[in-house]
């Protein structure tokens, strides 16, 4: 597992990271083959009943790629980055990788971590915002996978998870300079023209209202705070897009792809190539994709952008371009680096300062029971109080 694992060189925690003594990267992880399409399909849906014929419909478009999400390869990217960020600024810190539903599964990697003598663990989720899915489903998966390990009889670990990242400079300055990139790539009599389309992965409206703290002020406003933090750092990159490009009036508006759930419950909408159709009838000139919802250009990117989304601009006539995720952006490695630091200066009982821009603020530590709640059944999670 030399992927997985880099244990400190000093076997200990430094001073600047205590009581941390590991960082865990905890992603959703992906298919490297075709023949792991289904089985992993089967991990992300496990306990729904869904006949593995439907599930072989639903997994076309890995197949479209070989079998292959590019999830992982992005996840050893960044991990790469995050080891390389740590080791110039002299934080000995060693970082881990887990996934929630593929290799390398998350309970080898406690068990790794375990072994290797630690038990105060930082925890990266490669999910920005509140919401059941993003948050506390990584949560619930922890305290399985901590449960296993108490069965087996290995030492406890305790588990933290970092805030939610989404309005953190480092994560929102890549997404700026992204679109003003893809915005360059349209043809220049279109540019000034051009709509900005902010798009993340459509979730249930019942889970969308409920999902942030249960005293988080965003968590009272339409769609809760999963809606609130997108819009919040769709203005943002907005706002500092038009200064930059002089066009300070350009069409902007929040979007939503990757709807998997039964079409009579009701999500987020618009989906983006809805979205499109209307732009297009609308008379726009050009939209750029701006997809502030993920990390990485895994499959929800790759696909429901580049392939669907790309084939219906094509069908009318509009053009577009897709901005980049910010993956392993140096400025968000350097932001994570920030966020166990200023976790760690609030655990050993220090006031750090904690960065964030927009008008939300930064977020809260450690959870509330009843954030985002699971939509079918109360279960344990871990990082809550």
């Amino acid at each position: 597992m030399s992927d997985v694992r880099n244990p400190s060189p000093s076997g200990a925690a430094p001073v600047a990271a205590r009581p941390y003594d590991a960082l865990l990267l905890l992603s959703f992880g992906g298919p490297e083959a075709p023949e792991d399409v289904v089985p992993f399909l089967e991990n992300v849906t496990r306990g729904r009943g869904i006949p593995k014929e439907r599930l072989k419909e639903v997994g076309k478009h890995y197949f479209m790629f070989g079998g292959v999400s590019p999830i992982n390869e992005q996840n050893r990217e960044l991990l790469a980055a995050l080891r390389k960020d740590f080791a110039e600024h002299g934080l000995d810190l060693p970082v881990y990788w887990g996934n929630r539903n593929w290799a390398p599964y998350l309970t080898d990697t406690l068990r790794e971590i375990a072994a290797d003598g630690h038990r105060r663990i930082a925890v990266l989720a490669t999910s920005a915002y509140a919401g059941y899915s993003g948050c506390r489903q990584y949560r619930e998966n922890l305290a399985d996978a901590l449960a296993r390990l108490a069965e087996e009889g290995l030492p406890a670990l305790q588990v933290d998870k970092l805030r939610h990242f989404y309005n953190h400079p480092g994560f929102v300055g890549p997404m700026i300079d992204a679109t003003a990139a893809a915005l360059e790539r349209l043809p220049e009599e279109v540019r000034a023209g051009a709509r900005l389309a902010f798009t993340t992965h459509s979730i249930p409206d019942t889970m969308a209202e409920t999902s942030g703290a249960p005293d988080d002020p965003a968590r009272g406003r339409p769609g809760g705070a999963y809606v609130a933090q997108h819009l919040d750092v769709a203005r943002l990159v907005a706002d500092a897009v038009a200064e930059r490009t002089g066009v300070p009036d350009r069409p902007w508006e929040l979007v939503f792809q990757s709807r998997s759930g039964a079409p009579h419950i009701p999500w987020l909408e618009p989906d983006i190539c809805d979205h499109l159709e209307a732009q297009h009838a609308d008379g726009a000139p050009a939209v750029v994709m701006v997809p502030i919802g993920f990390v990485s250009d895994h499959m929800e990117v790759k696909y429901d952008l580049d392939t669907e989304a790309v084939a219906k601009a094509a069908e009318l006539g509009l053009p577009v371009a897709r901005a980049a995720t910010v993956g392993a952006d140096p400025r968000f490695t350097a932001a994570v680096r920030e966020l166990v630091l200023e976790r760690a200066a609030t655990e050993r009982g220090e006031a750090p300062a904690r960065c964030a821009t927009g008008t939300l603020g930064p977020g809260h530590d450690v959870c509330a029971v009843a954030c985002c709640p699971n939509p079918r059944a109360a279960r344990p999670a871990a990082a809550e109080r």
